[in-house]
């Protein structure tokens, strides 16, 4: 008997040598590339994505190369997407919540000292008042001190660009040629002038400090020990104090700009520790969960509700109602928030003229903090309900018809088939979908940043906070807006809320391990 032979899979299939060579050269093309790109980031000074980008790339050009690597081939992009979109921002972010990173303490100590040091001032008892001639195709400058007495001048400047070396000045003996160029070609001029460099007959170096003056510039900072700095007009020291993020003299004053920190658990310490932060904090903390659950509640209850209702066999139009009933779903919810705001306004909105005609009041809906999140209530149950009412509305489809016939022969009511039948049923399939509900809701910022922008505010409170304020958006105001950019606290509110979602995740997938039969064996 004749043994067949099965051909490989032409996945694994050797190469032919021509194309293996091919192959080689543009992995070891791609792998220089990788190799440029990582030195660039060291030299710029971030060692880690530097090194990040050395092993992923490495790995990549070897998963793509190699012939055993099949199956990562799929993997890869798919792996790497989630490390960069995913894991790499979420680490960086519980990284920031250990440090002082703030719009005061953005830039590393190195960079904060250099930056110092780069620090000049105009010495204006030394500086020239400065008048632009021109000389043939070119320029020639003419300046005068403040005496008077000494007037310089600059040899004509050829047109185009002007030396990078000094110019020397020669004293002025003859009157200036023509007529100066007045302010308008100055100003022209103005870049070609900012690069220029002029020596004075004493050796001073005069540079553009003005759009009519040239003058000698001063550091203000000289390098000092120890990573220090020494105040060229004081001679104070100024060193690096690494618990502040300042540079400090012997006094505690401090100068600007600070640099990053590691500070430990303070922002954590912070929320519960300082008592100014920690009031605004909690209730903040509270209403988010209250807003949560009481959203999921109205929108479930009336939700299900209308379910049950359309259910009805014996209702007419049952198609139709459920269409109109879904429109709130349909239309963008950014475009019902807006539409909302303006029914709620206090002095022309459809909703307090309503009021005002029926009971002659016009709640202050913006204004007084329970309407305000009475508000908000409201209008998320509007954008919430239709999506529970499909959910319930499929799930009733899958409840036998046998049931509730065996009801009805042993005479119960509606209010007996629903909390008897209906309600058990449907409350494991969809007790995961609720808490998906509340954690979007948990984090349900548009709805806040558009209808109420978290006011009104707390008030003496140190870092701004609204009534009205969820923590993602108190979180996004404490980083962006008003509260001086305070990111390294606002990525530690970050990580809480993301601690509280994943708990909130896991237990929604223990819920739907639970809601799904065992396989019978």
């Amino acid at each position: 008997m004749t043994a067949t032979t099965i051909p490989a899979p032409a996945s694994v299939r050797p190469a032919p040598p021509r194309s293996r060579a091919l192959t080689l050269a543009v992995a070891a093309t791609v792998e220089l590339l990788v190799l440029w790109f990582t030195w660039r980031l060291a030299a710029s000074g971030q060692l880690l994505l530097g090194t990040a980008t050395l092993v992923l790339g490495t790995f990549a050009v070897y998963t793509y190369s190699a012939a055993t690597s099949l199956a990562w081939r799929y993997l890869l992009p798919g792996v790497a997407g989630m490390l960069l979109f995913a894991a790499f921002p979420l680490l960086y972010t519980v990284q920031l919540g250990f440090t002082n990173y703030s719009s005061a303490h953005l830039l590393s100590e190195q960079r904060a000292r250099a930056y110092l040091l780069d620090q000049t001032d105009v010495d204006e008892a030394r500086a020239f008042a400065s008048q632009v001639f021109a000389a043939g195709q070119g320029l020639q400058l003419v300046l005068t001190h403040a005496d008077g007495r000494t007037r310089l001048a600059t040899p004509a400047l050829p047109p185009g660009a002007l030396p990078r070396e000094p110019v020397a000045l020669q004293p002025l003996v003859d009157a200036p040629p023509g007529t100066p160029l007045g302010l308008r070609e100055v100003i022209a001029h103005r870049e070609r002038l900012r690069a220029l460099t002029l020596r004075a007959p004493d050796g001073t170096l005069l540079h553009y400090t003005g759009v009519r003056e040239f003058g000698p510039l001063e550091r203000l900072w000289t390098a000092g020990d120890d990573g220090g700095l020494v105040h060229a007009a004081t001679g104070q020291v100024w060193r690096p104090n690494r618990d502040t993020g300042y540079f400090e003299n012997a006094a505690g004053e401090r100068v600007s700009p600070g640099f990053k920190v590691n500070i430990g658990w303070a922002n954590y310490a912070r929320m519960l520790g300082d008592a100014d932060f920690r009031g605004p904090f909690v209730s903040i903390f509270g209403w988010t969960v209250v807003f949560s659950a009481l959203t999921v509640l109205f929108a479930t209850a009336i939700g299900m509700t209308l379910a049950v209702l359309l259910n009805w066999e014996a209702l007419s139009h049952r198609a139709l109602y459920r269409t109109l009933l879904f429109l709130p779903y349909a239309v963008p919810g950014f475009i019902s928030i807006l539409v909302f705001k303006g029914l709620f306004n206090q002095n022309f909105g459809e909703i307090n003229a309503i009021l005002d005609a029926l009971f002659g009041i016009r709640p202050a809906w913006f204004a007084d903090p329970t309407l305000a999140r009475a508000m908000l209530l409201i209008v998320n149950t509007w954008l919430g309900y239709p999506y529970i009412m499909v959910l319930c509305t499929g799930l009733l489809k899958a409840i036998p018809a046998d049931l509730y016939e065996a009801s009805a022969i042993a005479g119960a009511g509606p209010l007996t088939n629903f909390f008897r039948i209906t309600a058990p049923l449907i409350a494991r399939p969809l007790t995961p979908l609720l808490i998906s509900a509340f954690a979007f809701n948990f984090n349900n910022f548009v709805l806040i940043a558009l209808l109420t922008d978290g006011r009104p505010d707390y008030l003496n409170t140190k870092l701004p906070a609204g009534t009205t304020d969820i923590l993602v958006s108190y979180t996004y105001r404490i980083a962006f807006t008003d509260a001086g950019a305070n990111f390294g606290l606002a990525a530690a509110i970050s990580t809480l809320i993301f601690v509280v979602v994943a708990l909130m995740s896991l237990l929604n997938l223990r819920l739907t391990g639970a809601a799904t039969p065992a396989p019978r064996s």
